[in-house]
C-alpha cells in the first residue's frame, strides 16, 4: 500500500478527520461487486491507499461471491479471522457471512455490529459485496454505494444493472462510480457520462462522482481523486449522523 505526504501531515489530517467524524462508530462504505470487472482487487487496493493517505486504517470485508470462504471460527471468534495486511489495512474473507447474521426482517445489521467489535483498530470498513448482501446489511441506512465499471460493454451493462437494483429495493438514488480503464482511451470519457444519463433518465438516480482507475499505472502515492471521493463519502456519512441526532443534542441555531 502506498501513501503520499509526510508523516506529520498524515497524523494531523487523521486527527482532524477523527475530530470531525467522531470515534463513536466506524464508517462503512459499500462497494458493489461487478463480476464483469477483472480488477476488483485493484480497485480495493487503490481505495485502501486513498484511505491510508487520509491516515485511516481500513478493514476490507470481502463478502462478494468471488471472495474466499471465511475461516471456520468466523461465527465463534470473528477477531481471530481478521488478517493484518499492513499497518493501514486489515482483511476479512466473508463470503456468505452476512446471511449467517440475518434477523426476522431479513436484515443483516447484526453483522455490522460484530465487525464494530471485532476490529477496534479500523476507522473505515469497506464492504465489498453483491447487491443482495449490501441491501440486507445497509437497507436501514442512507448510503451512496460505489459502483464499479470497466471499458467493456458487459462491465458497464452490469454496472447499470447493479445501480438499478440498488435504486429500486433500498431506494439508493445517489451513487459514485469507479471505472477501470485507460484514462486516455477513446471511449473512457463517455463511459461514466452514458451511465449517468441512463440512470437519470430511466431511474431518477444520479452518479455523484466518477473516478477512472488506470490499471497500468502503479504510482508511488494514492490517487488524489480517490482521496477526495473517500472524503466526500465520509462527509455525507457525517450528514446522516447529524440528521439522525436528537434535537436536544444538536448545536443550537445562531440568530
Amino acid at each position: 500500500m502506498h501513501t503520499f505526504g509526510n508523516a506529520s501531515h498524515r497524523t494531523d489530517q487523521a486527527a482532524g478527520l477523527r475530530r470531525m467524524f467522531g470515534a463513536s462508530r466506524k464508517r462503512f462504505i459499500a462497494l458493489a461487486h461487478n463480476d464483469q470487472v477483472e480488477h476488483s482487487s485493484l480497485v480495493i487496493d487503490r481505495l485502501c491507499d486513498a484511505a491510508a493517505a487520509l491516515g485511516l486504517h481500513t478493514l476490507v470485508v470481502d463478502a462478494a461471491d468471488s471472495a474466499p470462504a471465511p475461516q471456520e471460527m468466523a461465527l465463534i471468534d470473528l477477531p481471530s479471522c481478521i488478517e493484518t495486511v499492513s499497518d493501514d489495512v486489515s482483511y476479512l474473507a466473508a463470503r456468505g457471512l452476512p446471511i449467517r447474521h440475518v434477523d426476522s426482517q431479513g436484515r443483516c445489521a447484526g453483522f455490522l455490529d460484530a465487525l464494530e467489535h471485532a476490529a477496534p483498530q479500523a476507522d473505515l470498513v469497506l464492504v465489498h459485496a453483491g447487491t443482495i448482501d449490501l441491501t440486507r446489511l445497509f437497507a436501514h441506512q442512507r448510503m451512496r454505494p460505489l459502483l464499479v465499471g470497466a471499458d467493456t460493454p458487459r462491465a458497464m451493462t452490469e454496472a447499470y444493472a447493479t445501480l438499478k437494483r440498488l435504486a429500486q429495493r433500498p431506494g439508493w438514488l445517489a451513487h459514485d462510480l469507479l471505472i477501470v480503464a485507460d484514462p486516455q482511451g477513446p471511449r473512457t470519457a463517455r463511459l461514466g457520462e452514458s451511465l449517468a444519463e441512463c440512470a437519470e433518465r430511466f431511474l431518477g438516480a444520479a452518479i455523484h462522482d466518477c473516478v477512472v482507475i488506470d490499471p497500468q499505472h502503479d504510482s508511488a502515492g494514492a490517487d488524489r481523486r480517490l482521496v477526495d471521493l473517500l472524503r466526500a463519502q465520509m462527509a455525507q456519512d457525517l450528514l446522516q449522523d447529524s440528521a439522525a441526532m436528537p434535537l436536544a443534542h444538536q448545536a443550537p441555531a445562531v440568530h
